[in-house]
């Protein structure tokens, strides 16, 4: 099994890895990280607890670099799994600056709308939220990079389809 290391990931986020604990990849991080530092669309299933969010977080943090719009929108389908991925993002960027931003339904919108304000890096929203902030402008991905979508059998499952596709729509069509 390779080290995170060997995965090729950047020395900020190595560091990051190895204060919070981590010690060797997992089977899905060692088979998805090296593809998605190369620019590759992945396509992962993996069981809970085996480090999925690590998988596609890892090397964006990595690549990611400055910019004024959101380089990062990742799909959940509950606010739940949402807060879950955003304390790990913060985690995975310890020691590179990055603004995460999350947004999603049964809160209000002020304290949403002020966070969209201060030109964050990574969304991570659930579709229906999300589409309410696109729909009123509070939110531009003309310069996404990066679409994850986390659990996507599950938004299936709750009937997010459509909103989904609205939001796809919506990215950059160059995105990984």
């Amino acid at each position: 099994m390779p080290s995170f290391a060997d995965l090729g990931l950047s020395g900020p986020v190595l560091r990051a890895v190895t204060r919070a604990g981590y010690e060797e990849p997992t089977p899905i991080q060692a088979q998805a990280i090296p593809e998605a530092l190369n620019g590759r669309d992945i396509i992962g299933a993996s069981q809970t607890g085996t480090g999925k969010t690590a998988a596609f977080s890892l090397p964006i943090v990595s690549t990611m670099g400055p910019s004024t719009k959101p380089q990062v929108l990742v799909l959940e389908p509950t606010r739940e799994l949402a807060a879950q991925v955003e304390d790990q993002m913060n985690v995975f960027g310890y020691y590179k600056p990055m603004n995460v931003v999350l947004i999603h339904g049964g809160v209000g919108y002020g304290h949403q709308i002020e966070a969209l304000e201060t030109k964050p890096d990574v969304i991570l929203a659930t579709p229906g939220r999300l589409l309410d902030h696109l729909e009123k402008g509070n939110l531009d991905l003309s310069e996404l990079k990066y679409l994850v979508l986390d659990e996507v059998d599950r938004m299936l499952d709750m009937g997010f389809l459509p909103d989904v596709k609205k939001i796809i729509d919506q990215c950059p069509k160059g995105r990984q």
